[in-house]
C-alpha cells in the first residue's frame, strides 16, 4: 500500500502527522485529561512526562518511515484533541484512537475513523480493524456506529490499564 498523506482535515478538524516538536503540546493534553486517559490507556496510568512523550513522538517518525504505523495528532483549531494511529496489517489495517477529555461527546473519532478508513480502502486495504477493550463501552461505540462487525475476541497485551478486564473486542469492516 501506498503511504497516506501527512495532513487530512475535514470540517473544524484536523489529522497531522506528529512533530518533533509536538512533545509539550502532547504531554500536556495527555495531563490534563488525567483518569479519563489512563482508565483505559496504559501509557498514561502512571502519568506521562516529557521523556514519555519524546519516546512516542521518535518511535511515530520511526513507524512512520518504515510503513509499520501512521500516527496522526487530532487537532481543533490551535488546540490537541487527541491522536489516532493506523497500523499496518496483513491484508489490512488496524486503527487505534484516545481523546482528551474536553473533546469527547463530539464525534470527532467517529468523524476520524470513517476518513482513516475511506483512505485505508482507497490505499488497497482488505480491511479495517478496532480493537478496545471489553469494558470500554464508549470506544466500541465508534465501531458500531460505522458498521463495523464483531469478528472475536483475543487478550488483551500485557500493559493494561486499569479499568481495563484483559480482553478486547475486535472489529472488522472489509473493504466494499
Amino acid at each position: 500500500m501506498e503511504t497516506p498523506a501527512e495532513t487530512f482535515t475535514r470540517d473544524e478538524f484536523s489529522l497531522t502527522r506528529w512533530q518533533s516538536g509536538d512533545g509539550a503540546v502532547l504531554r500536556a493534553a495527555i495531563e490534563a485529561s488525567g483518569a479519563h486517559l489512563a482508565d483505559w490507556m496504559f501509557w498514561a496510568a502512571d502519568g506521562y512526562s516529557d521523556e514519555d512523550a519524546a519516546t512516542f513522538l521518535r518511535l511515530s517518525n520511526e513507524n512512520w518511515e518504515t510503513g509499520r504505523t501512521y500516527d496522526y495528532a487530532i487537532r481543533v483549531g490551535d488546540a490537541l484533541a487527541g491522536g489516532i494511529g493506523v497500523m499496518t496489517r496483513e491484508g489490512g489495517v488496524e486503527i487505534g484512537y484516545w481523546l482528551a477529555r474536553d473533546f469527547t461527546g463530539r464525534g470527532l473519532i467517529t468523524r476520524a475513523v470513517t476518513l482513516l478508513t475511506e483512505d485505508a480502502f482507497r490505499r488497497g486495504a482488505g480491511y479495517v480493524e478496532i480493537k478496545h477493550d471489553e469494558l470500554n463501552v464508549r470506544s466500541g461505540a465508534v465501531p458500531a456506529r460505522l458498521g463495523f462487525s464483531v469478528v472475536g475476541k483475543e487478550p488483551a497485551e500485557a500493559d493494561r490499564a486499569p479499568a481495563c478486564c484483559g480482553t478486547n473486542r475486535v472489529w472488522r469492516l472489509t473493504r466494499p
